[in-house]
């Protein structure tokens, strides 16, 4: 059984940028570029933002990415 961080999960529909974690967990940033039409999601932690413009979220994930350290591993 091979425990890996979860770092390239597949991309959705409205992927707009992915940052990494310290443990190479990915985080990424999905949505549109209007107003309040963007949120991250980290797949290490499971932490996630609430919806605002792309600018504040993208600074916002690369915030989490830098101070993440929780790496998903897949059981089973």
């Amino acid at each position: 059984m091979m425990h890996s961080p979860n770092t390239k999960p597949p991309e959705p529909d409205n992927f707009l940028i992915r940052f990494h974690s310290q443990t190479g967990a990915a985080i990424d940033v999905v949505g549109t570029t209007t107003y309040q039409g963007s949120r991250w999601l980290c797949h290490g932690c499971g932490a996630r933002s609430g919806l605002y413009d792309l600018s504040y979220t993208r600074q916002s994930a690369n915030e989490h990415a830098a101070a993440c350290l929780a790496t998903y591993h897949r059981l089973g």
